[in-house]
């Protein structure tokens, strides 16, 4: 390398040298560096932060009138569609055991493997 006073002259740098000229850059970063861990709110700013972080815990419900994405759509109105009758038998579907398949099921619940036949 040319250095600045003797510009024909070429210095030849050796390990030893090159390792304390990166050890001095490395030591100047971290005097450069500081590791911020505690944070704080601008004064100032203390009540528009406060609310901003409120709104954004609310529910999508409260925050919006409508829903804001197609996903939202299921289950946006909790009511449910249709009244839940459980004497309704165009809708509810329960299992009924007869003999035959009460000694079936009892058998499948004791493992036995013969779901196939």
């Amino acid at each position: 390398k040319a250095m600045a006073g003797h510009s024909g002259q070429k210095v030849i740098q050796d390990e030893v040298h090159q390792n304390q000229i990166l050890r001095e850059l490395f030591l100047k970063e971290l005097r450069a560096q500081k590791l911020y861990t505690q944070y704080h709110v601008n004064p100032l700013r203390k009540a528009k932060f406060l609310n901003l972080i409120h709104h954004a815990a609310q529910g999508p419900r409260k925050k919006y009138a409508e829903t804001q994405t197609e996903t939202q759509e299921i289950g946006w109105d909790p009511n449910p569609l249709v009244s839940p009758e459980r004497q309704d038998n165009r809708l509810n579907h329960f299992r009924v055991y007869n003999d035959i398949t009460l000694y079936k099921a009892k058998l499948w619940s004791l493992g036995e493997d013969d779901h196939q036949k």
